[in-house]
């Protein structure tokens, strides 16, 4: 497994490129928008693709890095179903599995910190985010930080794991790179408690200073969605409403760009194609599937994926191919379901 600790030294945030081997599908998490050429500039001296973006929760202490890492890649952006930005590719909930080629990470959700605090765990690690630290645990005095579910968290999640396991954290303010599982619970203070209360005591205690960033990382961090103006202005978008008409049309091919677990979870429309983003080049290039399905029948293809960006990033995609008629639906099947829209599960 290719695997690289990030440092950006303003903010104390770690993040993390991951890959099964060179020339393969690489994932990141946490990153932070200032250190975006940097991740570039490593994932092509290792000849890899980014697909996915991850944060493990909404930063009040730097600009994620989710959106730009989006644009100048076409990749997947990735947070917890609770999260209060305004769009991100994928939502993930408690038990799912972040996936990539080669690589798949088990999704546990971590409140406390945040309302939408996740972390991510291989066989060997796991990517705590802001729940565990080294020697410490993320604030919960946030409006929508709760020390009671942090403390389910860590004693009734994390420190369950193997004592083997390493803590990889999202911060370090004090030069630590990597912890354990066995280490934090024998070591790290503030899990040296005798109950639930005790811990509570203890972080509403704290009397910390907000982060300096706060008052712009959290308004920018929930702004991230693909600016999708332009696209429905050329014609290529189709409200839930509109959608609902095309589907079943016999010169209509409705294309899901999900992935399977998400179409487990939420639903599938009657008929669609599944073509999973990351496939989607392949398919739409000439002698690709789908591009010979629209040059042999002439069908319109309704490109479609959980909230729209992934559909957005795919409609331009296909323009780019020659494939002119294609439009997406706006909000996916998001707003398809609002619309009251079929859907077989």
């Amino acid at each position: 497994m290719i695997f690289r600790q990030l440092f950006d030294s303003i903010s104390s945030t770690y993040s993390y490129l991951l890959a099964s081997r060179r020339g393969g599908e690489a994932l990141i998490i946490d990153p932070v928008l200032d250190k975006v050429d940097r991740y570039l500039q490593l994932v092509r001296e290792l000849d890899l693709r980014l697909v996915k973006a991850v944060d493990t929760h909404l930063h009040a202490d730097h600009i994620t890095g989710l959106g730009a890492l989006r644009d100048k890649t076409k990749c997947i952006t990735v947070m917890g179903e609770q999260t209060k930005a305004d769009v991100v590719s994928m939502r993930l909930t408690d038990g799912d599995r972040l996936t990539l080629e080669g690589l798949a990470l088990d999704v546990v959700y971590t409140p406390g910190h945040t309302d939408d605090s996740h972390s991510f765990v291989l066989p060997d690690r796991v990517f705590t985010g802001d729940t565990l630290l080294i020697r410490g645990t993320g604030r919960t005095d946030f409006p929508n930080g709760d020390a009671r579910h942090q403390y389910e968290s860590i004693f009734g999640r994390l420190l369950k794991l193997p004592d083997a396991t390493l803590v990889y954290p999202a911060h370090d303010y004090k030069g630590d790179t990597v912890s354990t599982i066995g280490e934090e619970k024998a070591f790290n203070p503030r899990l040296q408690v005798k109950s639930v209360d005790e811990y509570v005591e203890i972080m509403n205690n704290l009397k910390l200073a907000n982060p300096k960033m706060m008052d712009v990382a959290v308004p920018a961090n929930m702004k991230v969605g693909l600016q999708q103006d332009e696209i429905a202005r050329r014609g290529w978008g189709a409200n839930a409403n509109e959608a609902l008409a095309l589907a079943g049309r016999p010169d209509v091919a409705l294309i899901d760009l999900r992935e399977r677990s998400e179409r487990e979870r939420q639903g599938i429309i009657p008929g669609a194609l599944h073509v999973p983003y990351p496939r989607l080049q392949e398919n739409i290039a000439p002698g690709g599937v789908l591009h010979e399905l629209v040059r042999s029948t002439g069908k319109r293809l309704v490109l479609y994926c959980a909230f729209g960006e992934r559909s957005a990033m795919a409609v331009q995609a296909a323009q780019d191919e020659g494939l002119t008629s294609a439009c997406h639906i706006e909000g996916g099947i998001d707003a398809w379901k609002r619309a009251n829209g079929p859907l077989i599960r």
